[in-house]
């Protein structure tokens, strides 16, 4: 019997922000992937070893979380304004499908360094030495974001001394503004889907919660954290070995999606598992994080946690954080009352693995709240280059 032979395809392995993930040009991609569809679909779930009913990933590139099970495109833009489009696939570890839906935040970040480092920017934008701008087509929620990324003699400087909760060890600061992170997207919905800052979401079985909907950076549902039984300090293990509380969460984030307009029937949810997220906060209190670093009640303004795709996040999905953010410049919605309420154009929020500050610029027009645009810091590096092999009649 003849076998397909394996295939290699240039790919380059990177680190942005708390994720990691397999990063393309278009243009490398083998032809019938070079388009949606079901060929280039299969192609990415082979490189990360997607799905897999062993939950580890071993046949693949990815590392059996949610934070390094992804793939990013990346091609020239012929949009006016902007460098290079920006294309983000989540994939999941048990499934056999690639959502969409959303944007990566943390890889983001990456998205600079790389296209600077591929030959996809001009060479008369980058300079010797400085930070050199790229603006980037966000293509999976129709967005703008621009990126500082260092320069060092004509090349991408990427170590340095800036820390990252999340992250072991400091690397050089890659700047990023989400421009008009809500109103829009694929959705085309309003940045508060329901017109309101603040929505009782009923949970058939499970009770009617608090709940403020968001859609920016990522549509997101917030909750109080002492309404569904927890503090705000909660590390990973405290939700993720809990089974129960896992459906639980689904089951809120699948009804948050219908109330939001993201989906008809809460069935529809388990094949939208990267977008809502759902997150829950609570005012500051003095925890320890997971890397054994206290952080005190009066370093922060509040304390978030969320869940991707099932599971809570080691630290915070970048997309969540300008959610985070713009939420906390609206007063009113659950995420300003946690930081105690008021006008706010940042707040440094804990996470499990430590803190992160995020900025937003929100203000209301007749009667509709807008955010220009939010800010934030992270951090990139190229962890390996060269090929992914996958075999020929994988996709």
């Amino acid at each position: 019997m003849a076998f397909a032979p394996q295939i290699k395809i240039p790919a380059t392995y990177m680190r942005g922000g708390t994720s990691k993930g397999v990063f393309f040009r278009l243009q490398d991609l083998p032809e019938a992937a070079r388009q949606p569809g079901p060929a280039r679909d299969a192609l990415l779930m082979r490189v990360i070893g997607s799905p897999d009913p062993y939950g580890k990933q071993i046949d693949g590139m990815g590392a059996a979380t949610s934070s390094t099970s992804k793939t990013v495109i990346v091609s020239r833009s012929t949009r006016p304004g902007h460098d290079v489009d920006y294309l983000f696939g989540q994939v999941p570890i048990d499934q056999g499908v690639v959502d969409w839906s959303g944007n990566c935040g943390n890889l983001s970040a990456a998205v600079g360094p790389f296209a600077i480092a591929s030959g996809l920017l001009k060479a008369e934008r980058i300079p010797r030495d400085g930070l050199c701008t790229v603006r980037i087509w966000q293509a999976n929620i129709g967005k703008t974001i621009v990126a500082q990324v260092p320069v060092t003699d004509g090349q991408v400087q990427e170590t340095g001394d800036f820390a990252l909760d999340g992250v072991t060890f400091p690397a050089a600061e890659v700047q990023l503004e989400f421009m008009d992170p809500a109103d829009g997207g694929e959705e085309g919905g309003a940045m508060f889907p329901t017109g309101r800052v603040v929505d009782d979401l009923e949970v058939p079985g499970l009770g009617t919660f608090k709940a403020t909907l968001i859609n920016a950076g990522i549509p997101t549902i917030f909750l109080n954290a002492t309404d569904i039984g927890y503090t705000g300090t909660e590390l990973q293990g405290a939700i993720n070995a809990d089974r129960q509380a896992l459906v639980r969460f689904e089951a809120i984030r699948a009804w948050g999606a219908v109330k939001m307009g993201l989906i008809q029937d809460i069935a529809e949810a388990a094949e939208r598992r990267h977008t809502p997220k759902i997150a829950f906060v609570a005012a500051p209190q003095d925890y320890v994080a997971s890397s054994g670093k206290p952080v005190r009640a009066a370093d922060v303004d509040l304390l978030v946690r969320a869940l991707s795709m099932g599971q809570l996040h080691h630290a915070m999905m970048g997309t969540a954080a300008v959610a985070i953010g713009t939420a906390a410049a609206v007063p009113g919605t659950l995420v300003n009352l946690a930081a105690g309420g008021g006008e706010r154009n940042a707040v440094r929020f804990g996470h499990p693995s430590g803190t992160l500050r995020v900025g937003a610029q929100a203000r209301q027009e007749g009667g509709r709240w807008t955010v220009t645009k939010a800010l934030m810091s992270r951090s990139a590096r190229v962890l390996m280059e060269g090929f992914v092999r996958v075999p020929a009649d994988s996709f």
